[in-house]
């Protein structure tokens, strides 16, 4: 695992490259406001229910939650799922908010 800034994720995303974003709160938290990623949670990280991403295993995955705990652990989980290249975003959404507002 590797970590990003949200300084690093915001010049990844303004090049308008493709990148595999995944926000790893809550359905709810993800409503509320995120980044632009697709919203797989933690959980079904946890209960091994990767399916729908299982494509991306040897692609960058870039991992967000609010403030950088959960995506830690996401990115710990696919890693023993076989994931070669996890990113975990330092700060989360909490930092993207106070550098960036919403």
């Amino acid at each position: 695992m590797q970590n990003i800034t949200v300084e690093e994720l915001k010049e990844r995303l303004d090049t308008g490259n493709p990148i595999n974003l995944i926000d790893v709160r809550e359905e709810t938290e993800h409503a509320d406001f995120n980044i632009g990623g697709i919203n797989f949670t933690l959980r079904r990280m946890q209960d091994m229910a990767i399916e729908d991403i299982e494509h991306l295993k040897n692609e960058e995955v870039i991992c967000y939650c609010r403030s950088g705990q959960r995506s830690n652990m996401a990115c710990l989980i696919l890693e023993y799922q076989g994931f070669t290249n996890t990113i975990n975003v330092i700060g989360g959404v909490n930092a993207w908010q106070e550098k960036f507002g919403r």
